[in-house]
């Protein structure tokens, strides 16, 4: 693609240099510069790509994005834009030079603290068994039909997503879920995607390490809603207090969803057991495989974004009632003698909270609850003792543990998770940094009929200590434990 034709599609201060030279890659890192390549010069949180001009020029690039002209004298045979933001301006040329690719499937974002992922993934299955050529980004992995990806966040970086849409266009896919994270939008990573829709899950306490303030991350979120099209839906869940306020500002349509209150979406809990729970879901009966009140309003969002594009609704409960959870998110494992495991993603004292809370509403009394939970290094502080706290308040016995310490300590991190621990419930609390130990410690605890919960980590197979990820996988552990063979 010609210079000229990326230059239509973006708003730029300065050209210099007279060549239109073609451009056959774009690229933000300098390392995977060649000949050819547009190299957009990001002001990154950590590093200033502007520093790298020049190894990408002697790379061979042709063309060099910038917020500054280089102070000395521009290297030959490169032309010089200037932009204003050369972060928002990496989406909008990927976009371009990969032809498009969102306006030809419809884009569907889901957003919030919680549930991202189980209702990107189950829409991404539904869509299948519907017969859609579908696309997934999410949390866990990258799908282009039955291809996947593993992913290495929760929202890759533009230049990744947009290469991501243009393989799912050209296997004729007619839709792609994606988790939109706070972090993306505040970084700009989704610039250049055309949505069809937006869903709003939840937004509880996460990311005050990054966001600072709760109102600050409140208003990352918003903003995916304040770029929405007229002509896109956005749905919200009014069972969370933001759930108005999260699309106040958005021109696209709005749609309500709730398990409590009057909605345009509404669903009820009728029966729950270990193995799922029978709905009462836009008036119909529909037992689903799934666990606990915040799975079925993720199930609520699911039926509705279905809806509102254009699916039967019958044909859509009946594949509903055919899903499977998502790994890592309420995963059962029984063992022989009669003792249960439930490993889940919850990293956040919320989700915590709502695991426990589904718990408490199936057990008979008579069973213990023991919980094994830890809190990740180099992420948000405050919410380590709120995790300890919740983790009391809903179980029998609590082991304290590690989660991905990261770059900390992991004896300092449960100290922080400890000042949680009121001085009453102190007596049911142990600590256990060796995350296999506590595991297999709740496992020697539990008698025939406990529950042990296994929290925070879910799908993931890693620990990561010291930037070094080690294979570790809570569902493998377990099933040790249970004397499982796969």
């Amino acid at each position: 693609m010609k210079l000229e034709e990326l230059l239509k599609h973006i708003d730029y201060l300065e050209v210099r240099g007279d060549a239109n030279p073609e451009v056959k890659a774009v690229e933000f890192d300098s390392r995977k510069v060649q000949p050819g390549t547009a190299f957009v010069a990001q002001r990154g949180i950590h590093v200033d790509g502007h520093r790298f001009i020049l190894a990408a020029v002697e790379s061979g690039a042709s063309v060099i994005f910038c917020e500054e002209f280089p102070v000395d004298k521009m290297p030959e045979n490169s032309v010089f834009v200037k932009v204003a933001d050369t972060i928002q301006v990496t989406g909008l040329l990927a976009s371009a030079f990969y032809g498009f690719p969102s306006r030809k499937m419809k884009v569907i974002g889901i957003t919030g603290t919680n549930g991202k992922t189980s209702i990107a993934t189950l829409l991404f299955r539904l869509f299948r068994e519907l017969g859609y050529n579908t696309g997934l980004i999410s949390t866990i992995s990258y799908r282009i039909n039955e291809t996947e990806e593993t992913a290495s966040h929760t929202t890759p970086d533009a230049l990744k997503i947009q290469q991501l849409m243009a393989q799912m266009a050209d296997a004729g896919c007619a839709y792609c879920f994606m988790e939109v994270s706070s972090h993306s939008v505040h970084q700009q990573r989704i610039a250049g995607i055309e949505f069809s829709g937006g869903v709003f899950t939840n937004i509880t306490h996460d990311h005050l390490d990054y966001h600072k303030t709760f109102a600050e991350y409140i208003r990352a979120k918003q903003r995916f809603f304040d770029q929405l099209p007229s002509e896109a839906f956005a749905l919200t869940n009014i069972d969370d207090k933001n759930g108005l306020v999260m699309v106040q500002n958005s021109e696209a349509r709005k749609i309500t969803y709730s398990n409590r209150a009057m909605a345009d979406f509404r669903c009820k809990v009728l029966e729950t057991h270990f193995n799922g729970m029978l709905l009462n879901l836009e008036g119909q009966e529909v037992w689903t495989r799934f666990v606990g009140k915040f799975n079925a309003s993720n199930l609520l969002a699911v039926y509705a974004v279905a809806v509102n594009l254009g699916q039967e609704a019958g044909e859509v409960l009946t594949h509903i009632s055919n899903l499977e959870p998502v790994k890592g998110r309420f995963e059962s494992i029984r063992s022989i003698d009669g003792k249960l495991a439930i490993v889940d993603y919850a990293h956040t004292p919320d989700a915590l909270k709502n695991v426990l809370v589904a718990i408490s509403g199936i057990r008979t009394g008579k069973e213990q609850v023991i919980t094994v939970v830890g809190a990740g290094g180099d992420r948000d502080k405050t919410k380590r003792p709120e995790m300890a706290k919740e983790a009391v308040l809903g179980s029998d016995k609590v082991i304290l543990t590690s989660d991905n310490p990261r770059t900390e300590n992991p004896a300092q991190i449960i100290r922080d998770m400890e000042a949680g621990v009121e001085a009453s419930y102190k007596n049911k609390v142990v600590s256990i940094e060796n995350r296999r130990e506590a595991i297999k410690t709740a496992s020697l605890l539990a008698q025939p009929g406990d529950i042990i919960l296994i929290a925070g980590k879910g799908h993931e197979n890693y620990q990561d200590v010291n930037g070094v990820k080690h294979h570790f996988d809570d569902v493998e552990e377990i099933k040790k434990c249970f004397g499982i063979d796969d």
